[in-house]
């Protein structure tokens, strides 16, 4: 039997009021402690058998449930790591149960970064595990189906539900257009009139036509576009921060934005970016009114909830590193001047954050005033009595195995994974392979070639080779920023000569994971065939490389000729490379 929320009969408590008048009642009988606490959208964690983590915890210090919970009134909460689905129903539903018994009972939105691909970074995204596995968002682009994109977000929709999640932390409609930025592999590339189509169908398929009970909260990002980066570093760390737009093209990465807005996306990300010569003031954008009040409220006509990206305020350790907070041109004011400055700016969350004693601390001040507070909790609290929280926030913990990755969602994942690849080259008419060779294999799993042809230890020995290969990435020391692919695209002639050899010794179809724009010539010159992956497992390729599936991408951004082209190139403009090895939209078919 689920829980029930209980009830003491007050308005808010009601189903059958109006919402705004739900949400007035309930904000009436509300502490600003208990308000502050609604402005944290922050990380939860949970334990593998479906318990919460608590006070004494080893290594987990900082997300103490119980604390979070009762003592700072926190009902946001982003789940990281990847767990059995029926434990992390269980979860959710204690946690759910927890919430109801504090004074108001005010129920816990959940969150999470996307979990229905290959990428597997603790800042970005995860790995599928028991969620139906898909391309990466540039594998969806590179198909250009808008209705494709919404059966993905549909079945994400689904699958979300199952377990409790109530708002996606994507899409990510950023335009790849400084080819050196790690986070391209979670956009829709380079095209802005591309990005825009697809953006309106992912939101309608998370969301609906119409944000409801069955929907899962679109948190769009990052606003006002975060591919315009400084040599392509990420703004997620001081040496990144700058954003730049030499190509006077700021008006272009709107246009997905406005897409999304005109879809109904009920959430807005900014970015961490500072802008650098423009007529924006020189601070992120999470605190930057110019553009969070003056450009996405007023001008764009935004109303729903605006979350800061995650560690705005507060220092951090990750991973064991200390971390600094991403307060790009204020790095000099305290942590409350920081918060006052996040909520001026027309914010109305602190991503990443658990630190509601500073909202406190500012309207006892005067610095904040308390209906300040109250304009964004309107906001807030209106999403969670739209989403019917407040009347049934619980889920079917015995369902939730049958429906996340069930057969259906999985098969068109692994359809569509396969539609995604994109054939670049095909010398000789080498694909597709007829028969059984003899099979070399690398970074392929050697079980799973077994099913197409013998499979040799010694290239010299085969009749074909399958190599995989990743995008090239310069390693960074730090833990955290190691997992963000950043720095050059090709690779060291001392990475790239074994390659070469293999190319050498036997026909070789190369398969690439585009994460980045890869600059890869003299492998696309001596492959017998090329192939752009974005997210695929051994056997999609595997299906292409013998005819049992086809190939339909196109490229979503241009494969750079070489590194003096990228640094040569603009940020904020597309295609930006001189002489590109492959334009934007290659692609052959078979």
């Amino acid at each position: 039997m689920k829980p029930q929320v209980r009830d003491e009969g007050h308005p808010y408590q009601n189903p059958e009021l109006p919402v705004e008048q739900r949400v007035d009642d309930l904000i009436a009988r509300m502490t600003v402690a208990e308000k502050a606490g609604q402005l944290f959208h922050t990380m939860i964690a949970m334990k593998p058998d479906g318990s919460t983590v608590e006070k004494g915890d080893a290594g987990m210090v900082e997300l103490d449930t119980t604390r979070m919970l009762h003592t700072q009134y926190l009902t946001h909460f982003n789940l990281l790591g990847t767990y059995e689905p029926g434990a992390m129903a269980r979860w959710h539903n204690t946690l759910q149960a927890m919430a109801a018994d504090t004074r108001l009972g005010i129920p816990v939105t959940l969150s999470t970064d996307p979990r229905h691909a290959f990428t597997d970074n603790v800042g970005a995204s995860f790995g599928a595990g028991a969620f139906s596995a898909w391309p990466e968002p540039l594998g969806l682009a590179a198909l250009r189906d808008p209705d494709l994109v919404h059966a993905f977000a549909d079945t994400v929709r689904r699958e979300y539900l199952a377990v409790g999640f109530r708002v996606a932390l994507h899409p990510q409609i950023d335009l790849a257009t400084e080819p050196r930025w790690s986070r391209q592999s979670g956009t829709f590339g380079s095209d802005a009139a591309l990005t825009a189509r697809l953006v309106r169908a992912y939101v309608r398929g998370l969301q609906g036509e119409k944000l409801g009970r069955h929907s899962v909260s679109a948190m769009v990002k990052h606003f006002p576009g975060g591919g315009p980066q400084k040599d392509g570093e990420d703004p997620h760390f001081p040496h990144g921060k700058e954003q730049v737009y030499p190509g006077g093209m700021r008006d272009l990465h709107l246009e997905p934005f406005k897409a999304a807005i005109a879809a109904g996306c009920a959430q807005m990300m900014p970015y961490y970016g500072q802008p650098v010569g423009t007529d924006w003031e020189e601070v992120g954008f999470g605190f930057n009114k110019d553009v969070v009040q003056g450009l996405l409220r007023d001008r764009l006509g935004f109303d729903g909830i605006v979350c800061t990206d995650w560690g705005l305020i507060s220092d951090a350790e990750i991973f064991g590193e200390r971390h600094e907070a991403r307060a790009w041109g204020l790095e000099s004011l305290s942590e409350a001047d920081r918060a006052a400055r996040v909520l001026e700016a027309g914010c109305d969350q602190f991503g990443g954050e658990a630190r509601p004693e500073l909202v406190e601390e500012l309207v006892a001040s005067g610095r904040v005033p308390e209906y300040r507070l109250d304009a964004s909790l309107r906001r807030v609290l209106r999403e969670k009595f739209v989403l019917g929280l407040f009347d049934d926030p619980y889920v079917d913990a015995d369902r939730a195995a049958e429906t996340v990755g069930r057969a259906d969602f999985a098969e068109a994942g692994a359809r569509a994974q396969r539609r995604s690849l994109t054939l670049l080259t095909n010398r000789e008419h080498t694909l597709p392979v007829t028969g059984r060779p003899r099979l070399y294999v690398e970074n392929v799993a050697a079980g799973t070639a077994g099913g197409y042809g013998e499979v040799v230890a010694d290239p010299a020995r085969a009749d074909l080779a399958v190599l995989r290969l990743r995008t090239p990435y310069e390693p960074r020391p730090n833990k955290f920023e190691s997992m963000f692919h950043s720095g050059r695209l090709d690779f060291t002639e001392e990475e790239l000569k074994p390659v070469l050899d293999l190319l050498d010794t036997v026909p070789t179809v190369v398969c690439v994971n585009l994460e980045r724009a890869a600059v890869i010539p003299e492998i696309a010159e001596r492959a017998a065939a090329l192939i752009a992956d974005y997210g695929a497992d051994d056997a999609a390729v595997l299906d292409v490389v013998f005819g049992r599936a086809r190939p339909e991408g196109r490229l979503p951004f241009e494969l750079p000729r070489s590194m003096a082209a990228v640094e040569a190139s603009r940020p904020d403009v597309p295609d930006d490379t001189a002489d590109p090895l492959f334009p934007r939209g290659a692609g052959l078919r078979l």
